[in-house]
């Protein structure tokens, strides 16, 4: 199901702020600590975008709700969490799903000298190739399709848009589960070697799963990074852990 959003879901229309021009629809503001892949750890502002053009099996995120701001009112808002944190990330949902929006976000927030950090499914390259100047770090998912339990495979997608990540700090975060096939993961290795990208995999445990069957896929999909000369590690969703968002 595409997670496209209604006006009736707004809770804050546009008319009742006094909102005018471009506008995003956003879920949420907050200021944790970056609980996914290679930066966990760092306090960021997490800008959540609602909506997303997958919808994924182990999706644990609710984001069909949203308020409409503005750019600068976005910038008021991330600025009102102090100078505390190492810079702002960009999540969802599918934060290139509102490309304009998102792009003019960036240019606001690299402008007043914050890191800018997106989180994407990976499946939207023409988006990225307009905002990717403005980005610092991509963190970018590939949709396995034995993990994700989406009906299309998204190879094409994902190649397209690393290809385009690649210019920037950018790693992968790949989800693993009991269901995940190696034929999936070697695929992946393959989309890799074809483009010569030899960044970092994150392994990231699909939380929903437990047992010996999960940490036999985890051992075995990074020893196949290894055998591929690609550099891995294991990090789970170290927010859910600690019990922060």
């Amino acid at each position: 199901m595409n997670q496209s959003v209604g006006a009736d879901l707004c809770v804050c229309p546009r008319q009742r702020l006094g909102i005018s021009g471009m506008t995003g629809r956003i879920n949420e503001i907050f200021s944790s600590i970056q609980g996914e892949g290679i930066y966990f750890g760092r306090k960021q502002v997490f800008v959540r975008f609602s909506g997303c053009n997958l919808s994924c099996g182990y999706c644990d995120t609710e984001f069909e709700k949203f308020e409409e701001y503005d750019s600068d009112g976005l910038l008021k808002k991330i600025q009102s969490y102090g100078p505390d944190f190492s810079g702002v990330s960009f999540t969802g949902g599918e934060p290139l799903g509102q490309k304009d929006f998102l792009k003019e976000s960036l240019r606001l927030v690299k402008e007043k000298g914050y890191q800018t950090y997106l989180e994407t499914n990976g499946t939207l390259s023409a988006a990225l190739n307009e905002v990717i100047d403005a980005v610092d770090i991509v963190a970018m998912d590939i949709k396995l399709p034995s993990s994700s339990g989406l009906p299309d495979d998204y190879w094409k997608q994902h190649y397209d848009f690393l290809n385009i990540a690649r210019a920037k700090d950018v790693f992968v975060k790949v989800v693993v589960g009991v269901n995940t096939s190696r034929e999936d993961f070697l695929k992946m290795l393959d989309l890799f070697r074809a483009l010569d990208y030899l960044g970092v995999v994150v392994i990231q445990p699909n939380s929903r799963d437990s047992g010996e069957g999960l940490v036999d896929n985890l051992a075995l999909f990074k020893k196949v990074c290894a055998e591929y000369s690609i550099p891995s590690c294991v990090i789970p969703q170290l927010h859910k852990m600690i019990g922060v968002r």
